[in-house]
């Protein structure tokens, strides 16, 4: 028999909708995932246990590297269902990740190792840093029934191998919080120094140079806002503290933080199809276990309960988890598009983080609470987030979110704009937690662009003009410098000025093309929808625009095989303002578009009524301002 052999379907507790309505999950539901995936994995040990080498293709670290990843990544999630567990292990966890310990940690010539790679500077294979997080955060968590049992020589060994991440240069983003981890462990366990002091307080330093305010943190220098603010960015020092005793301006951060993101998941528990490292896929409910736990969260445990349960649900129902019992590289399914270079077989078990929330007990306020109906059940939400650029739009009649993206582009300030280096999963002017955008290559969803002599533009680094709005209605605004492919002379002085107002499912579209020397063609794209599902995407031009267009992608999306995409397309030369009116709906019998009445468009302003409201929004271009005048009543 083989080790494929022996994985088994998962099997989860019976559903209790009596605590829990909307899904039927229970914490004995999350034990039981956990268990699952820390037990698949443990099918692929090395003989010395230091290493799980899951199957499939390597990452671009290598197996080896990856055989690491499997054994850090799921020592997390076994890490937290025992420390949950005041200790009880009943599968026997920690003892075999006391082998691996001991096997990993060795020098090459002793007996029975297996070492694991040195930690070493990220552009000379440094993905060992990010495990040595998992490890350390494993290892203090367990610190009772697991690093107080190993041998003095055990202990020393696995230490040194950690403290490499002391000295290794780390990625410019998240990364300084993997070595600011393993201080944390080693000063926990008495083998603090001045290093470990100077680390951590050069990641608190920079992680304050990053934070732009209301609970939001730029992934690095830059503006590169997605799923690590949750599961990185307040993860490890939020928990740092937590494990401390302590409090201050991270648990605060963090309540800011969900204020906004608990808006974030469909009324399905889907989180947004946004950012790199979706293959992640529930870790993206960590912040809301982690609130939670500490306490520094703006939601009551219903609702907590309510966003966790579905979350897993959702990717549990969707077929993540496959025959082999492992998680998949991509969303529901295995999705090639939706993964990077850097991920191998075990890198969706950072999903483990997700498993924060078991450190809370059967009898937490938690886990005893009746699930609730959430906000985006109850009525539409439109609002604007400064920090991110975005403005976020909700609907109750179909449960999905979307976002307007005018100011995430993952982009280093010291960057040029390479046309090459596109990334499908931040330059597009919109996401949702129901679509997702297509591939690098493919015809571009919810993106303008502009085609000069048969080469179409790309969007790269983008500067926001703001974003705003709330009690119904939200904006955002941005600029961007259309990106020729590599090899083709600049468009000097063009630009393009897109702003969105959105209300309901509707979405009022405005793009401003401003000096285009030669003639130009444009185009707007709008949702990348299957037409044989349950969403409608649609496109209309209002002014300037003069074609309607049906675009198709073959390669399709992360939640479709193949995709069709309305878009508008005009010819301009100058400067133009077009304006469009865009929906994404999934109701099974769709109203009309609204629409807007008393559009007045010119080279300075656009201004417009809904159908059905008598408040008038201005956007103005010089200088730019979004303004919302209530009309008296007729």
């Amino acid at each position: 028999m083989t080790a494929r052999d022996a994985v088994h379907p998962i099997e989860l507790p019976a559903e209790d909708f009596a605590a829990s309505p909307y899904t039927g999950f229970t914490r004995d539901h999350w034990v039981a995932v956990a268990d699952h995936l820390v037990g698949s994995a443990w099918h692929w040990a090395s003989p010395g246990r230091a290493h799980l080498n899951l199957p499939g293709r390597a990452s671009r670290s290598g197996p080896q590297s990856d055989g690491l990843e499997g054994f850090a990544r799921s020592m997390l999630a076994a890490a937290f269902r025992v420390a949950g567990a005041d200790g009880d292990d009943p599968h026997g966890w920690l003892e075999r990740y006391a082998d691996g310990l001991r096997a990993g940690g060795s020098r090459p010539d002793e007996p029975g190792a297996e070492p694991w790679l040195p930690i070493r500077d990220v552009d000379a294979g440094g993905q060992p840093m990010v495990e040595s997080a998992c490890l350390a955060l494993s290892l203090r968590l367990t610190r009772p029934w697991l690093w107080d049992q190993l041998d003095e020589q055990v202990q020393d060994g696995v230490a040194r191998w950690l403290s490499g991440a002391l000295h290794a240069l780390p990625a410019a983003n998240n990364w300084y919080l993997f070595p600011y981890t393993v201080a944390g462990f080693l000063e926990s366990v008495g083998r603090g120094d001045e290093q470990t002091a100077r680390v951590r307080r050069r990641a608190l330093d920079l992680l304050e140079s990053w934070n732009c305010g209301d609970g939001w943190y730029t992934d690095g220098d830059g503006r590169s806002f997605d799923h690590y603010n949750g599961w990185a960015l307040h993860f490890y020092p939020v928990l740092d503290d937590h494990l401390r005793g302590a409090s201050g301006v991270h648990g605060s951060r963090l309540e800011e933080h969900l204020q906004e993101v608990r808006h974030l998941f469909g009324a399905d528990g889907a989180p947004l199809h946004l950012g790199r490292s979706l293959t992640y896929r529930f870790a993206a409910s960590t912040a809301v276990g982690l609130g939670t736990l500490t306490g520094d969260t703006p939601m009551d445990p219903g609702e907590s309960k309510r966003v966790l349960n579905s979350s897993l649900r959702y990717f549990l129902d969707r077929g993540s988890i496959g025959e082999d019992g492992l998680l998949s590289l991509g969303w529901h399914g295995p999705h090639a598009a939706t993964v990077q270079s850097y991920s191998g077989p075990a890198s969706p078990l950072w999903a483990s983080k997700a498993f924060v929330a078991l450190l809370l007990g059967e009898d937490s306020e938690l886990w005893r609470a009746r699930e609730t109906e959430r906000p985006i059940e109850r009525e539409d939400l439109a609002f604007g987030m400064e920090p991110t650029g975005w403005a976020v739009q909700t609907t109750r009649d179909d449960g999905v979110v979307r976002v307007h993206n005018h100011g995430s582009d993952h982009m280093r300030p010291h960057q040029g704009e390479e046309p090459d280096g596109e990334d499908p999963l931040y330059a597009r002017l919109a996401y949702s937690t129901s679509t997702g955008p297509t591939a690098r290559g493919e015809v571009a969803d919810n993106h303008v662009s502009v085609q000069f002599r048969g080469r179409r533009s790309v969007r790269r680094r983008i500067h926001p003009l703001g974003a705003g709005g709330g009690g119904g209605w939200a904006w955002a605004g941005s600029w961007h410098r259309p990106i020729f492919p590599a090899g083709m002379a600049a468009l000097p002085g063009l630009r393009v000025e897109s702003v969105v107002v959105v209300r309901g499912a509707e979405e009022v579209r405005i793009d401003r093309v401003v000096d285009a020397a030669h003639p130009v063609e444009v185009r707007h794209a709008g949702w990348a929808v299957d037409p044989a599902g349950e969403l409608r995407s649609e496109l209309r031009g209002l002014h300037g625009w003069e074609d309607e267009e049906r675009l198709t992608s073959p390669a399709g999306t992360a939640f479709a095989p193949w995709v069709a995409i309305p878009a508008v397309r005009a010819d301009v030369e100058g400067s133009a303002v077009l304006v469009s009116l865009a929906r994404l709906a999934g109701t099974e019998e769709i109203a009309p578009l609204t629409g807007v009445r008393e559009l007045v468009v010119d080279d300075e302003q656009v201004s417009f009524r809904w159908a059905d409201e008598q408040a008038t929004i201005t956007v103005r271009f010089d200088p730019f301002e979004v303004v919302r005048t209530d009309s008296p009543s007729a």
